[in-house]
Formats: C-alpha cells, structure tokens, sequence
C-alpha cells in the first residue's frame, strides 16, 4: 500500500494500516508532469564545490551520542581509509545539549556527554585532519524537544563559531510557522544570515523536508538542502526517496546540493543489493554522502561499499552536474551523469520485484560518435567493450552503476555480454519459484553488445545437490554476432521434502573473442525459490509466512500496529474502536507478497488508519493484487 508523506514532526510515522497484503506483486505506475522552475542563484560562501562527505550519528544512534563515540569515529575514519577516500566531516545530531539554555541565553552542550564542551571536542576532531558539524532547529525546540535557535539565531551561530563548527544542519520541528513559503525563506534566512556575520566558514544544510520545494530556493541560502522526509532503513523508504530526488537534478550544482537525507549503508534492514543502489543512486545524484552507521561495528561488505572509490568519484566530480532520468519504464530507469573527463556514469536502476535487462545507448547517455566504447562497473571492476548498446541484467532492487567512454583502444577489451533469466514464476527477487518436488523452467539470454562477435559459445548450470536442471533446448552456438542474443530453456526439478527458502542454480557462459581467441568465462548465480502454499482453510495472513515484506517505517508488525522502528513495539490493532486480534501493522509505502499455490479463492479484510494515529489525519491507498489482477 502506498501513501503521502507526512509534513508534520520529523520523526513521526506517516500512517499505519492494517491487515494491509497483496497476494501477488503488482505494479502501480503513475507518471505526473511537472513544471520546473529556475534554480535559484547559488550561495557564496565558496564551501561544498563538491557534495559534503562524511558522518551522521542519528540513524544509528538517535540520541545516544556523546564525545566518546564522536572521537571513536574520527579515530575511524583515519584508521579505515575513510578520510583518504575522501570523507571529512564527523556530525552531531540531535540531543546533544541540555533541556534549558543557560541564563544569559546560549546554548549548554550537556555536561554529561560533553563534559569538556563542544570547544573540545571540535578540537580532537580538527587534530585528526577533519572537520566537525552539529545540529540545530529552525523552530522553538529541536524534534527531540531541546531548545531550538528560532529568535536565536546570532547568539547560537556565534557560538557554533566560537567552538569552531564548520557544518550546521538546520531542522525544521517545532517551527511555529504559518505554512507559507515566505515564512520557511525567512526562519533559514535568518541562521543562513547569521552564519556569514561571524565570518567562520560552516556548510549550511537546510533541513526543511522538501516541504516548500527548496530545490527551487533553497541555493541562495544554504549549500544543501533536504528534498524528502526521513530516510530509514527499508526497502520501501530508499525506493520513496529516490522517486522524489530524481526529478530535481536541474537544482544541484557546485556548492548547492539537492540532499536526500543520510545513508543507511550497514544498518542491517535491507540486502546489499539494496545498499549498493542506495550508495550508487546517491552518487549518481550528487547527494552529500554522509555515513550513518556504527562504524565500530561495521562488516567488511559494509566497508567495501563505502570505500568504492570509482563510485565516491562519480559523486564528488567536479562538473557537479546531477544525473538525470532519461528512461523511466516498467519500475526501471536509467540514469545518466556527466563527468568533468568527457565520460558518461551511467545508473541501470530496476526498482521492481525480478530481475530485469535494462538498456540504453552510448548515444543516449550523451556520448559522441565512435569507433567503439569501453563500459566499466563499478562494482566488480570489470571492463568490457560495445558497439554502442548499454545493457545488462539488473537484479530485484539492483543498480548497475557503469562508467562509460570513448576509447580508441577498446578492442583490448572482452566484448560487454549479458546474461538475463526469465521465467513464469519469477517474483520477489528470485528468478523462478517451485514447489518442493515441483519443477519449473527458467530460460536464460545470453546478448551481445560487443563489437567483436562471441565464438564457441557454451552456456552450462551446475544444479543444488538432488536436484536437476535439464537443457530443453540448445545450449551452445558457434557465433553470436554484435546485437545477437542466444536463449536456452531449462527444466528446474526440486527434490520433495525440499525446505522452503532461496537456492542457487549457478549458470556459466563461456565464450572466445577476439583475433587470438581469448577465452572469457562468466558465471551468474540464478536464484530458485522453494515456497510451499499455505495449508487448507482459512487462515489469518499474520499466521501465513510471506515471501517478502517492506515497510515504510520499521518492520511489518503481525497481530499488533506498527509501531515505531523496533520489532515487536506496536499497540493492540484498532480502527475506530474495534480491536482486531489478528492483522499486520504497516506505515506506507509498504508491500506484502504472499505465495498461495493457487489455492486461494478470497480475502476478506478490514482495512484503515490505525486509532493510534487516526488524530493525526491522513490518508491511505489500499491494493489487492492476484496474479496481475
């Protein structure tokens, strides 16, 4: 189910529903034409030529910080190589001083977390080669409820630069506005006004929410500027917030940055694929990349994904141009994004539920006419050759993240070759779905985007321990020329008795190019997915386990509301009184999948805006899909 954001407290829940499902993934598409304004005229301060990069405390810590944890980072990022990569500043959120100011009114950093104060701690930050921020609000109290720098603007600004601050990020609770959008210019005017008359340098970071547009106004006051409410850790909340940043690419520019708030990387609530399309998307949309995750505790994937320096690059270029949507089809996009070396980063994002072959050309993305061109991913590092086509199979919530160029010596390199799998049971991420001592059939396309054509071109699976996988149609080829494709059809057996979850059917291509028959072999993981059908009867769809589950704010709940981010933190679930013993507790946008095996004949719910936040108002949009229906 999908709903509109909510403008109201930063932390507070959109809306929740509940016994809120879709049998079967459908897809809703709604495309809106828009009216684009000018870009207002750049501040200039001279800071943030390229988009800020570095780390935030508050989607891993809330109000948990303290000095400690602000210089275990900084210790951090020398350590780890994230200051060599490129990140600079270490930020203090949130909850960072006392309830009360002091008695001739400034600001008192809690002694208990800084007992040194904020002078010191900026201090150890600055000796480490990096720079500090910290957090204010545009209203009378901060979304934590601590005082706010509204009608104290100069008083506070010189303070943050008495302490030697250099990034403010401005929130936006609490705010005793009028709505309007004189007065939201005027509250972050007035910070942004005060910050120059102290003559320190400090990043301005404008976080309004996206409520009045400020891709439209906001660069002539503050160097960046949120675009959407807040991210959290979910597959339904980084799709949101990608479709609300993309289209403001004509904001963004050297020291103006369109933010699409902070990065979840390594929080645990989504799959690395997902934390790599959040990374490459922000990149690619010259977000501020700004860390928010325990580094203390953060994994080696976690770290690989933060330390890709192909990726930081197309980031923090220094054309500081915005990739743009050029392809917007079926839940897949692509972006382009040009760099100062004539280059193209190219984003094949595929936000659906399957696996999907995404395609472009070199003409499309920007790039002139030539001889051949050279595609490298970024991810794996692996550089290829094409005639001119981009494509590639992305999967379930994948991006493909290419940096693309001209290059007179491309015939050193293997031609681009794309393995994409398709079957009828396809959904949720997986490939092909069966049922245990079920069978399937999946059938795999190998294209080819090179110049050279593809010689010996063998395609071979390797099946799970009992199981079998059987060619049911050819599965080698002598040639496959440039623009050809060559597809195989498999029959996917599951042994009975079968557990329920992913496996993987590895598939491996294999093939020569070039005058001396250079042999390259590539393997992909297909994955098949053993679902088994609820059992017969009625059965509550919290007591049924379902394939997949995204949630707008936190986990999908069952038998209880949403919540807050915990699991397990919800309330009785009640619509206008009536307590239901049995639902799911969602906040939109969220999606439930559940595999039914055929079986089922109806649905019966009552669906609507929880009680607990029904005061509050809003509206919801529930769906129901069966098959495609």
């Amino acid at each position: 189910m999908h709903a509109g954001r909510s403008t109201g407290s930063r932390r507070r829940r959109w809306v929740t529903a509940l016994a809120a499902t879709t049998l079967v993934l459908g897809t809703l598409v709604v495309v809106e034409a828009t009216t684009v304004a000018a870009p207002a005229q750049a501040l200039d301060n001279h800071l943030a030529r390229t988009p800020p990069m570095g780390f935030n405390d508050w989607n891993a810590f809330g109000c948990n910080v303290d000095d400690q944890l602000i210089r275990q980072t900084a210790d951090l990022f020398v350590s780890s190589g994230l200051k060599a990569a490129g990140y600079t500043f270490v930020n203090i959120d949130d909850c960072w001083m006392t309830r009360t100011r002091s008695s001739d009114g400034h600001l008192v950093p809690d002694p208990a977390k800084f007992p040194e104060g904020m002078k010191a701690t900026a201090d150890y930050v600055h000796s480490q080669g990096l720079k500090i921020g910290i957090y204010e609000d545009a209203g009378t109290q901060t979304c934590a409820g601590f005082p706010g720098s509204l009608g104290h603007e100069q008083t506070d600004a010189t303070d943050f630069a008495t302490w030697d601050i250099d990034y403010l990020k401005y929130d936006n609770c609490n705010n005793a506005s009028d709505g309007t959008l004189a007065d939201y210019q005027s509250r972050y005017t007035a910070m942004g006004d005060a910050l120059k008359a102290t003559g320190r340098p400090i990043v301005y970071s404008i976080c309004e929410w996206g409520v009045n547009d400020p891709a439209s106004w906001a660069g002539s006051i503050g160097n960046l500027w949120r675009t959407t409410g807040d991210i959290n850790d979910s597959w339904g909340s980084l799709k949101s917030i990608i479709d609300q940043n993309a289209p403001l690419a004509y904001a963004a520019r050297p020291g103006a940055w369109n933010d699409p708030d902070m990065l979840e990387v390594g929080n645990g609530g989504m799959a690395q694929t997902e934390y790599q399309t959040h990374f490459g998307l922000w990149a690619v949309m010259a977000a501020p990349l700004l860390i928010g995750t325990d580094l203390r505790q953060a994994t080696p994937a976690t770290m690989a994904i933060y330390l890709n320096r192909d990726v930081i690059a197309v980031d923090q270029d220094r054309l500081g141009v915005q990739g743009q949507v050029i392809a917007d089809r079926n839940g897949t996009r692509v972006f382009t994004k040009p760099l100062a070396n004539g280059d193209r980063a190219v984003a094949l994002y595929n936000s659906t539920d399957v696996a999907t072959t995404i395609s472009t050309t070199t003409a499309q993305v920007g790039l002139p006419r030539a001889a051949g061109y050279t595609m490298k991913d970024l991810w794996s590092k692996a550089t290829t050759e094409t005639a001119g086509t981009i494509s590639a199979s992305v999967p379930a919530h994948g991006t493909v993240l290419l940096q693309v160029r001209t290059t007179p010596g491309w015939s050193s390199f293997p031609p681009s070759v794309a393995l994409a799998a398709t079957s009828p049971t396809a959904y949720s991420g997986a490939d092909a779905a069966v049922s245990p001592g079920g069978t399937t059939t999946v059938t795999t396309t190998v294209g080819n985007a090179g110049k050279d054509p593809l010689s010996s071109l063998r395609v071979t699976t390797a099946a799970p321990s009992g199981w079998s996988v059987t060619a049911t149609s050819p599965w080698s080829r002598a040639t496959l020329r440039t623009g050809g494709t060559f597809a195989t059809t498999w029959k996917v057996t599951a042994p009975p008795g079968t557990a329920p979850g992913p496996y993987a059917v590895p598939v491996t291509t294999t093939y020569a190019w070039g005058a001396r028959s250079r042999v390259v072999a590539t393997t992909r993981a297909l994955t098949v997915e053993v679902v088994a059908p609820p059992p017969p009867g009625a059965s509550p769809l919290s007591d049924v386990a379902w394939v997949s589950a995204t949630n707008g704010w936190g986990p999908v709940e069952k038998d209880m509301s949403n919540g807050e981010t915990a699991a397990g933190d919800g309330k009785p679930l009640t619509i206008r009184g009536a307590v239901f013993a049995k639902g799911l507790g969602v906040n939109a946008s969220s999606d439930i999948v559940y595999y039914l095996g055929g079986a089922c004949s109806s649905l019966t719910t009552a669906v609507g805006i929880d009680d607990e936040v029904a005061a509050s108002g809003g509206n919801v949009i529930f769906q129901v899909f069966a098959g495609d229906t």
